[in-house]
């Protein structure tokens, strides 16, 4: 790790309670160590919000045991908040305009919710654009989750994502497809990856474009491509940062969903991610739910404290070693002074070396 606790941010204490290594700002100007600083743009709804929060927070502060990371979450003033979210906003994020004025060497963009089938008309749609903009000219990689993946896609390259049959998500196996490029060194040629969304940008959009996919699955399909200049942009399609728990809270969501009624079909369980034993109690679950509301009575509880302890995590060592490769190309090509997107001598057209076949001196 560790993450330093820069402000009074309660995931900073939720993680350490966790057995995280989290600095305080006066051991770590202690350390003569150069600390990276990383842009978080948290667009999530307000009862994800500090739950991305910490699923971020802890893939990068697991991800190398020297570096000192100081992690600057920001969000969009445009995205509607009720008043609990806009208190932590106001208490614990920084300003747009600060962050650009005092620079980044990375930055991450959560997903959010839509509301349109064309994500050009959300809300947040311009100031997005914008942040993405600032973001190619001077910060050395941007990460892209999932909905922010498509979008900027849809803004730089015309890209339209695909509304899928039915929604992708459980937990998948994707292979490294492009094993020579410097993010996938070291880490398993098969990799497992969580997935939730109702839409996809396909491996041929990603190709027609002049991206390069790095991992890819057949049933699941893109994970992770990268900008045509190899680094300045890299895109993930599924969700590494998860919590071992996170599909189940999100099936949880969707079965109170059926039950109030917004939805009128019972919801499938995430795919490969519940063991036999959790899906015959579902299964269970499911028919007493029914059942309950054939005889207009309440609802069972949903029995979410019998499966969380037997929910595997198969994907964060990949991720965290992932994240690793990427904070350290960072680390190598980025200038000390936050506010310069490279140090001398890097190509903005090939920051890696790597289209030219020449990543040596990033070793």
């Amino acid at each position: 790790m560790p993450l330093v606790a820069h402000n009074a941010l309660p995931s900073f204490e939720r993680l350490r309670g966790e057995g995280n290594r989290i600095l305080s700002p006066e051991r770590a100007r202690l350390q003569d160590i150069r600390a990276l600083h990383i842009g978080f743009l948290n667009m999530m709804p307000d009862s994800a919000l500090a739950a991305t929060e910490r699923q971020f927070f802890r893939l990068v502060g697991s991800s190398n045991p020297i570096s000192q990371f100081y992690i600057h979450p920001f969000t969009l003033d445009q995205i509607p908040r009720g008043e609990e979210a806009q208190r932590h906003i106001d208490q614990y994020y920084e300003p747009l305009s600060s962050v650009m004025e005092n620079g980044l060497d990375a930055l991450i963009i959560t997903g959010a919710n839509v509301t349109r089938p064309n994500i050009a008309e959300e809300i947040f749609w311009e100031p997005l654009c914008e942040v993405i903009d600032w973001a190619d000219k001077h910060v050395a990689s941007t990460l892209c989750s999932c909905l922010t993946t498509h979008a900027v896609l849809q803004a730089r390259h015309n890209i339209r994502r695909k509304g899928l049959k039915k929604k992708r998500w459980g937990v998948y196996q994707h292979d490294v497809v492009q094993k020579n490029h410097p993010l996938v060194q070291d880490i398993n040629t098969r990799v497992i990856v969580p997935h939730s969304r109702f839409n996809e940008v396909t491996e041929e959009q990603f190709t027609d474009a002049g991206l390069h996919v790095l991992i890819s699955g057949e049933e699941p399909g893109v994970q992770l491509a990268v900008s045509a200049d190899g680094f300045k942009t890299v895109f993930f399609q599924g969700h590494p940062e998860y919590d071992s728990i996170s599909l189940m809270k999100e099936y949880k969501r969707e079965v109170g969903e059926f039950i109030n009624g917004s939805i009128i079909d019972y919801p499938p369980i995430p795919q490969h991610y519940f063991d036999k034993h959790s899906k015959a109690l579902f299964d269970e679950y499911k028919d007493r739910v029914r059942h309950s509301l054939e005889k207009s009575q309440v609802a069972p509880a949903f029995p979410e404290y019998l499966v969380a302890q037997r929910l595997p995590n198969t994907w964060h060592d990949s991720a965290e070693a992932l994240i690793g490769n990427w904070i350290g190309l960072v680390y190598q090509i980025t200038h000390r002074d936050r506010t310069r997107q490279f140090m001398e001598g890097v190509d903005q057209d090939d920051p890696l070396g790597w289209l030219a076949g020449d990543v040596s001196r990033l070793t």
